[in-house]
């Protein structure tokens, strides 16, 4: 497994891959949970928006940055960061592994890779979110497992 830094030509597997990842989140268990009113003004365009989203994801100097991991298959992962360098703050965007890769220590390669870069641009902290619903508690775990402490959040919606 090679984890090397984001090229234009990752895009279009980018935004594959995210989608792939984080569609079953938001058509199986967001929309079910808060109905199709809140959905369609909450995440309604989550697919464009996430295409418009992972094109700004690496953007150096602005301290965001994409690293991608790659097998003989292509690009089977990849973790966006951001650096507050002012206030010391890493803040890990996006985290996205191939549903067939998972479990296999890539997301900790991933992550631990940006933890490194993170350090070299002199952040001294990293904040990871994830969503406190069932579909997320593995990423909980996983974050976990690094280390990261959950902050208590709860966040509420309510048709008006």
């Amino acid at each position: 497994m090679l984890i090397r830094s984001y090229v234009q030509s990752d895009l279009s597997r980018l935004i594959e891959l995210t989608i792939e990842t984080f569609g079953p989140f938001y058509e199986d268990s967001f929309r079910p949970l808060v109905g199709e009113v809140i959905f369609a003004i909450q995440h309604g365009s989550w697919r464009d928006d996430y295409r418009k989203q992972v094109a700004e994801l690496h953007a150096p100097v602005q301290n965001r940055h994409v690293a991608v991991a790659e097998d003989g298959d292509g690009l089977v992962g990849y973790v966006a960061w951001a650096v507050d360098p002012a206030r010391r703050h890493g803040t890990i965007t996006i985290l996205a592994v191939a549903a067939e890769h998972r479990r296999k220590n890539l997301g900790t390669a991933l992550c631990e890779h940006a933890f490194d870069a993170m350090r070299e641009q002199g952040a001294a902290m990293v904040e990871i979110g994830t969503g406190g619903d069932d579909f997320h508690a593995p990423a909980r775990a996983f974050y976990e497992s690094l280390g990261c402490v959950k902050l208590p959040l709860a966040v509420y919606f309510r048709n008006l």
